[in-house]
C-alpha cells in the first residue's frame, strides 16, 4: 500500500483476451495506491479476505487522511494466483466496500499490463505491506 502524491497509468497491452477495452490513461493525485495479488487460497476464504483487506485500507486511509483509493491488481506479489474471474470479483467487492465506507475507490483495468508512474510520499506510513 502506498500513500502517493501522484499515480498515473496508461494501458499498455492486454493480458487476458476477454478483458474489455481498457480506455485511456488516468491520473490520481493524493491517493492511496494498493497493489493487490489475489491468491488461489483466498478463494476458500472469500469473505474474510475481502473484509480484512478493506479494514487494512481503511486503517491506512484514516492514518494518512486520504479519501481516494486506487486498487491495482499486481499478480507479481506472489507465486500463488487465483483464477482471473475470482480476482476480478474480489477487487470489485473491495472497491464496493470502500465506497460504502465513504471513500472514492477506483480499480485499474483488469487484464492489462500498464505503464505507470507513482510518486510515493516519504513518511514511514507511505509504504505499508500487509498479508491477509
Amino acid at each position: 500500500m502506498f500513500d502517493t502524491n501522484e499515480f498515473w497509468y496508461k494501458p499498455f497491452s492486454k493480458t487476458i483476451e476477454t478483458a474489455p477495452d481498457a480506455g485511456h490513461e488516468e491520473q490520481f493525485p493524493d491517493s492511496l495506491v494498493i497493489f493487490i495479488n489475489v491468491e488461489a487460497e483466498d478463494e476458500a476464504r472469500n469473505g474474510k479476505v475481502v473484509k480484512k483487506t478493506v479494514d487494512n485500507i481503511l486503517w491506512l486511509a484514516k492514518k494518512t487522511s486520504r479519501n481516494s483509493v486506487v486498487l491495482h491488481s499486481f499478480a507479481h506479489l506472489s507465486e500463488s494466483k487465483s483464477n482471473p474471474e475470482y480476482a476480478q470479483a474480489a477487487l470489485a467487492a473491495i472497491k464496493d466496500a470502500l465506497t460504502e465506507k465513504g471513500l472514492k475507490a477506483s480499480v485499474t483495468p483488469f487484464g492489462y499490463f500498464l505503464e505507470f508512474r507513482i510518486h510515493v510520499r516519504g513518511e514511514s506510513l507511505a509504504k505499508v505491506w500487509k498479508s491477509v
